[in-house]
């Protein structure tokens, strides 16, 4: 096992380990993490528990825990109160008490919700986040956002429940499907765009040379840019745990993208909708005069040389009319994340009609 850490400080302090062969030493590390914890439930879906659960239930075992496993039906629309129920009563069958913890295996989805049980289960108990996503990684597993989705919208309900540590073991990208790991790379040029121009520096040279389709098979490559997508994000955290300041601009290309998202009943993944997302902000930017012909071609060049979409067939109506169910919108107005100068984001409030005019004018 090598790893590499980095702290986050929020209300609950907590490190992110990041490393190759990480999986088969979780016991040890959850040990670490939350040591008063005598029962785990470990979550994963269908897709990846066949290829980890026996890994970690079986390191988690020989650490001296009581191991139960819930495994639920993969994909977005499992990402609802009924799953989480599931989780509930598994626990309370197991007779967990306030010092046991939940251990999430998997992509965002599991995360999200694994975090969302064990924020409400006896009032809240620990959680353990195992990502094994390029977007988990990089993104959905740090910070203590937790939730599922509603009829209505994505994350409607959830809290903020910060984990007790985060094992990312960067030999699970290795066996992640193509498509989910360029999902991922959404993500990862959200960072670059919003706050990191060494980031993006780097990975405009990979597309530049033509290795951008095939970052997936350069693990060092990958650990660095896991490293630096989490660095980035534990320095927001620290400075606005909750969402109410500077976090807001990890929501970049959110506000649209979520609407793409369950407009298509979840049926596009969330890295895919948070590109066109990105994308279509850069060409309202663009047209409205606050970026330049240079900035915009380099950021859409870029979000395409991943092989990501950079735009939708998503009305204005429909996104301000979507927005308006968005969980970031504080009273009539809209949050809006806007990048004119890549490496730098700023908040823009806008009210519906603002935010439709901006959108007619792409």
């Amino acid at each position: 096992m090598s790893d590499n850490r980095i702290h986050v400080s929020a209300s609950r302090e907590y490190d992110v380990v990041i490393g190759s062969g990480l999986l088969a030493d979780s016991g040890k590390l959850v040990a670490e993490a939350v040591p008063k914890a005598t029962k785990l439930l470990i979550v994963s879906e269908t897709n990846v528990a066949p290829l980890y659960m026996d890994t970690v239930a079986s390191s988690l075992r020989e650490a001296g825990f009581e191991v139960t496993e819930y495994v639920f039906e993969a994909g977005e629309k499992s990402k609802n109160i009924d799953t989480v129920a599931g989780m509930w009563a598994s626990m309370a069958k197991a007779g967990f008490t306030r010092t046991d913890a939940v251990i999430a295996l998997g992509g965002g989805v599991t995360g999200d919700m694994a975090g969302f049980a064990a924020a409400s289960f006896l009032r809240g108990i620990r959680v353990v986040q195992i990502p094994t996503s390029l977007l988990a990684q990089v993104d959905a597993s740090v910070g203590g956002k937790t939730g599922i989705d509603l009829p209505e919208g994505k994350n409607q309900v959830g809290a903020f429940h910060q984990p007790s540590m985060v094992i990312e073991d960067t030999d699970c990208l290795k066996t992640l499907p193509k498509d989910k790991f360029t999902e991922g790379m959404g993500e990862v040029l959200k960072y670059a765009f919003i706050m990191d121009t060494k980031l993006y520096d780097k990975l405009a040279i990979y597309a530049e040379d033509g290795k951008a389709m095939d970052l997936q098979n350069d693990p060092a490559a990958l650990a660095d840019i896991v490293r630096r997508c989490v660095e980035d994000k534990a320095e927001v955290i620290a400075e606005d745990e909750h969402d109410t300041g500077r976090r807001q601009i990890l929501n970049y290309g959110h506000t649209i993208g979520h609407v793409i998202e369950r407009n298509s009943g979840y049926t596009k993944d969330h890295g895919i909708c948070v590109a066109m997302g990105m994308g279509i902000m850069t060409d309202c930017c663009y047209a409205a005069g606050r970026m330049d012909k240079d900035t915009y071609g380099k950021m859409i060049g870029l979000i395409n040389s991943y092989g990501l979409p950079a735009d939708d067939d998503i009305t204005p109506d429909d996104a301000v009319s979507g927005a308006m169910n968005d969980k970031k919108k504080r009273g009539d107005v809209i949050s809006l994340i806007l990048v004119n100068k890549i490496g730098e984001a700023e908040i823009v409030p806008m009210t519906p009609d603002e935010y439709h005019d901006f959108l007619t004018g792409r």
